[in-house]
């Protein structure tokens, strides 16, 4: 008995046409929402355009801009004084510092660290023990 129930459906199922949800199309056969009541409808000779902004408010309001300052860009610092090296008794002057990245172009400490790190390396033998050069020159200011 329930073998023939089962022929039975398999054969109805196979046999009827699908009964499944279909896609409620107005005019545009990819969509399957319908439209919501009292929407207005795209125009058929436009349909490829999105539709103009509206605020959600309805306000008429525009964007102001910000007035930006350009920034003040100064000219090139004054190289520090010339520093003191006690093992050879020497002054080695410094080298002039390029703008640095603080505000205003001012050097900031990863910027006199390099520095001093270039400038040990231009001195080579003159500056002494690199690392206590490095350090006073760091310090320095």
């Amino acid at each position: 008995m329930q073998g023939r129930v089962l022929i039975a459906l398999t054969i109805v199922a196979l046999v009827a046409p699908p009964l499944g949800a279909r896609a409620q199309t107005v005019d545009d056969p990819y969509t399957i929402m319908r439209p919501e009541p009292g929407t207005r409808q795209p125009k058929a000779s436009e349909p490829w355009l999105a539709p103009k902004y509206q605020s959600p408010r309805g306000t008429q309001q525009k964007v102001k801009p910000r007035r930006t300052r350009p920034p003040v860009v100064q000219a090139y610092p004054q190289a520090p004084p010339p520093i003191y090296v006690p093992e050879t008794g020497r002054l080695l002057p410094n080298l002039p510092a390029l703008p640095g990245a603080g505000p205003g172009g001012r050097e900031t400490a990863q910027d006199r660290a390099l520095r001093c790190q270039h400038q040990a390396g231009v001195y080579g033998d003159a500056a002494g023990n690199r690392e206590a050069y490095v350090g006073g020159c760091i310090n320095q200011q």
